[in-house]
């Protein structure tokens, strides 16, 4: 298997019309200066480090791409390009937001060599995207989806979980409309407050209450139950984990965890093997051995065995054992019965 490395150039706040209640981008991505003089040193640098033979990716992050100033944007993207010309790097993908997608924009991106476009699709409630002062409508979302899909872009939709304002449900309804729109891939980020934003505030005040881990980790689960039986690959769970974003000066509240993703995993496999087992409407002690596919025993146990535990306290009349099978696919489990006396 080819091994995929992006090379993170990031543009903290550049582009935004606005700043969302929950937004910190110089806590996010480390930094709050931007020089384009700098980009081909970043590039080179990383590609240093990089083995032969690997698939590599230069990902413009961190602000909204396609508001900054055109001409800077092209300068950029310039840069970029120049990799793929000379076969050192193999695409482009950038992050922006669906008020910044318009035919010209896209027809540039393409002429460049950007193959995939993140958008940020927190919620299609307009509600939550009123209270968290997003500047645009649901529409805006469906139209920007649409454009990006049709103009032969991969689509790769980032949605949040617990933002003012927001639902389990809500967030159902968000993960099954990415599906909804073909996109490639989907992020996944409960929401944290961060110091020196507006949400903190809220907090501060009592107008916003942050999820507990546990209800983000369920939550979460939730969408990417959605997002499995669609097919699409989940790309990342949580905001990455580094020193700056748990520094008392940095964060403020909520579920900020360094195994978050593993842990909404865990999840997504205890809800999968009980709802397996209660359609099996299993009668009488049982022996049930859950299979996974390679790689999946520890999330199907869960840390600290947490979830054999819950299963053996869901369903009295079984016992548990866990394997792996090359026979199962990812995020799946095939259950095998036998009769106890």
């Amino acid at each position: 298997m080819i091994r995929h490395v992006n090379i993170p150039v990031f543009i903290p706040h550049l582009g935004c019309p606005n700043q969302c209640v929950f937004c910190n981008q110089r806590t996010i991505t480390g930094t709050s200066k931007f020089c384009a003089d700098d980009v081909r040193d970043i590039i080179e640098d990383a590609l240093n480090t990089i083995e032969e033979g690997t698939e590599v990716e230069i990902a413009i992050f961190g602000g909204s791409f396609t508001g900054i100033d055109f001409d800077l944007m092209c300068r950029l993207l310039e840069i970029a390009y120049s990799y793929i010309l000379a076969g050192r790097v193999s695409s482009i993908r950038c992050s922006t937001r669906p008020d910044y997608i318009d035919g010209h924009i896209l027809s540039t991106l393409k002429k460049y060599g950007v193959k995939v476009i993140e958008l940020g699709l927190q919620s299609t409630s307009d509600k939550v995207l009123t209270l968290t002062k997003r500047a645009h409508s649901f529409e805006a979302e469906e139209r920007a989806c649409k454009m990006i899909v049709e103009a032969g872009f991969e689509l790769v939709g980032q949605m949040m979980i617990g933002l003012p304002g927001s639902t389990l449900e809500l967030e159902e309804e968000t993960a099954r409309f990415i599906a909804s729109v073909r996109a490639k891939g989907a992020r996944i980020y409960p929401t944290v407050v961060f110091r020196n934003t507006e949400l903190c505030d809220m907090t501060e005040n009592g107008s916003y209450v942050p999820l507990s881990l546990d209800d983000a980790i369920l939550r979460s689960a939730r969408a990417l139950k959605i997002f499995k039986d669609a097919g699409i690959p989940v790309i990342r769970i949580g905001l990455c984990a580094s020193d700056n974003l748990s520094a008392p000066d940095t964060y403020f509240a909520g579920p900020n965890h360094s195994a978050l993703g593993e842990l909404v995993e865990n999840e997504f496999y205890y809800e999968l093997i009980k709802e397996k087992i209660e359609k099996a409407d299993v009668i009488g002690p049982q022996s049930v051995t859950v299979f996974g596919s390679r790689g999946s025993l520890s999330k199907m146990i869960g840390q600290k065995r947490k979830n054999k535990l819950r299963l053996i306290d869901d369903f009295p009349l079984i016992s548990f054992s866990f394997a792996e099978s090359a026979d199962v696919e990812e995020y799946d489990v095939r259950l095998q019965y036998e009769e106890r006396k």
